[in-house]
C-alpha cells in the first residue's frame, strides 16, 4: 500500500465515519455497518469480533469489500483480509476504549481479530460510477 494511497483512503473513511464491510455466507451476500479503522505504519487496519459469524465468514473467504459513502462519493476498497496472528495490537486498541473494554476482556473471552487487506484495490467513485481516484496495494 502506498502511504498516499493508504492516508487518501483513511481520510475518506474518517469523513464517513460509518462503512460496511461485505463478506460471503456460503452462496449469499453478507454486510454490516462498522466504524473502527486505524491507519498505522502506512497500512489500514480494521477490526472485528473473533466470535462472530462475520469473523467465521472471512476465515472462509477471506475476499471482502468495505464500501463508504460522502455525500456524492462512494469508496469501494476490495482484497484479501489478513488478520494479525496474535492479539497484542488489538488488546492495545481494546485496553484504550472503555467501551470495548466491556466486550473484549477475560470474562467474555472474546478477541478483537486486527485486519488489513492485501492484493487490494480502493476506488473513489461519483454518483454516476465514474472512477475519479484508484489506487492498488
Amino acid at each position: 500500500m502506498t502511504l498516499e494511497g493508504a492516508e487518501r483512503i483513511d481520510e475518506f473513511m474518517n469523513e464517513a465515519k460509518v462503512f460496511f464491510l461485505a463478506t460471503v455466507d456460503g452462496d449469499k451476500p453478507k454486510n454490516r455497518p462498522l466504524g473502527f479503522h486505524l491507519l498505522k505504519d502506512g497500512k489500514l487496519y480494521f477490526a472485528v469480533g473473533n466470535f462472530k459469524d462475520v469473523y467465521k465468514q472471512m476465515e472462509a473467504n477471506p475476499y471482502v469489500e468495505i464500501v463508504a459513502l460522502v455525500e456524492t462519493d462512494f469508496l469501494r476498497y476490495y482484497g484479501k483480509a489478513v488478520f494479525e496472528e496474535t492479539y497484542d495490537f488489538a488488546d492495545a486498541i481494546v485496553e484504550g476504549n472503555d467501551f470495548l473494554k466491556g466486550i473484549y476482556n477475560d470474562e467474555t473471552g472474546y478477541k478483537l481479530a486486527i485486519f488489513h487487506l492485501e492484493e487490494a484495490t480502493a476506488e473513489i467513485r461519483d454518483i454516476t460510477g465514474k472512477i475519479n481516484e484508484s489506487y492498488n496495494f
